[in-house]
């Protein structure tokens, strides 16, 4: 065998020695991590460095807390020389390049993607994919209006991409469309089966002066002040709040419009009405409203009947807020009722002259016998 001489040694060194060139990507094996920078043995003659911007856009990371030694990583060749005779290398950037490469694929596919909200602008939302950032604007959100979007810091979301366009830095996100078509697939299953008359459970979603709107899984119904309860309601904001369960029945359904209603027909107070306000029965009602003509006294929830004024008393009144107030318990007697027309007339005076008839009465039979 023949001897090597040193100048060949060098060379077949130096040949075994592999070479690097920038733009170059390579893996290496971590050999020391530090707060902020990280070495990899390449198998070059220098080791690479990736500093702690070079390795990801999240600030302030200590790279000793998500890199150990023994890891292999993958990098991109920066500078084979920084100028300390190592060579500068970065994850973050053969990340975003994979990233694109994937955008890219996910914009021409309409593909689903999912991703963290790293960060809320003024404007809408930042998503990362592999470092490449994502922006959804705050139109395209959503499919209702959203007035704080800090909710959806740290969340992770799903959109599709519908501008791709990597050199003017112009990649948007779409969230807004995906939850379009889920309410619509919501829709059409709701609508299949739901006929009128079925009683189901929504969740109050929002709450107006004339009604509320039931969130029924699918599509809004709206269940109107006037179909509430069988009794009256001052206020649907004070009988309902945002997010409570509720049980109603379809009441009717017009293309996607849904009425809804709680009047519940085995609860309406008008059955067996002929027996519970017959004329004659003495009951105790609350006065509701007042006319110059007389009151209006509930006697259940949702039925009313009308103390006209000149049955409130024996004697003459000018008007029923001479002696009444709203909210005040009456004992009164049905005088009259029509149930074709709902109508039931009460009276105190009847009252009073049925007992004074009765006082008058029970007086003459205590009266002693005259003698003849």
């Amino acid at each position: 065998m023949s001897e090597v001489s040193v100048e060949q040694f060098e060379q077949m060194l130096e040949e075994s020695i592999k070479t690097i060139r920038n733009g170059e990507v390579v893996e290496g094996a971590v050999i020391d991590v530090k707060p902020d920078e990280i070495v990899l043995n390449i198998g070059y003659k220098s080791d690479g460095i990736i500093t702690r911007n070079e390795y990801t856009n999240e600030p302030n990371v200590d790279l000793t807390a998500t890199v150990s030694v023994g890891d292999t990583m993958e990098a991109k060749v920066i500078k084979v020389n920084d100028g300390e005779g190592q060579v500068l290398l970065s994850h973050k950037r053969l990340l975003a390049e994979k990233g694109n490469k994937k955008l890219e694929e996910a914009f021409e596919n309409h593909t689903v993607l999912t991703a963290k909200v790293v960060q809320v602008l003024g404007g809408g939302l930042s998503v990362s994919i592999d470092e490449t950032r994502v922006f959804i604007p705050a139109s395209l959100v959503s499919d209702t209006y959203e007035k704080d979007l800090n909710k959806y810091k740290d969340q992770e979301i799903e959109f599709v991409i519908t501008e791709f366009n990597p050199r003017r830095r112009r990649i948007i996100g779409d969230r807004k469309q995906l939850l379009a078509a889920q309410k619509a697939e919501l829709q059409k299953a709701l609508f299949e089966r739901i006929q009128i008359g079925d009683v189901i459970e929504g969740v109050v979603k929002n709450v107006t002066d004339f009604g509320a709107f039931i969130d029924l899984g699918g599509a809004d119904g709206l269940l109107h002040i006037s179909e509430m309860s069988w009794g009256r309601v001052e206020s649907p904001k004070k009988a309902f709040k945002v997010g409570e369960t509720v049980r109603v029945f379809i009441k009717d359904i017009k293309e996607t419009k849904i009425a809804l209603s709680r009047k519940f027909p085995d609860e309406n107070p008008w059955n067996d009405a002929a027996n519970k306000f017959a004329v004659g029965t003495v009951l105790t009602g609350k006065v509701a409203r007042m006319t110059d003509f007389g009151a209006f006294v509930e006697l259940a929830p949702g039925v009313d009947a009308l103390l006209h004024v000149s049955q409130i008393a024996k004697e003459h009144i000018e008007k029923p807020s001479d002696v009444l107030s709203i909210g005040q318990e009456i004992e009164a007697q049905i005088v009259d009722f029509n149930e074709e027309d709902r109508k039931i007339s009460l009276s105190i005076k009847a009252l009073l002259n049925s007992a004074e008839d009765a006082q008058e009465e029970s007086e003459a039979e205590e009266l002693p016998e005259s003698d003849e």
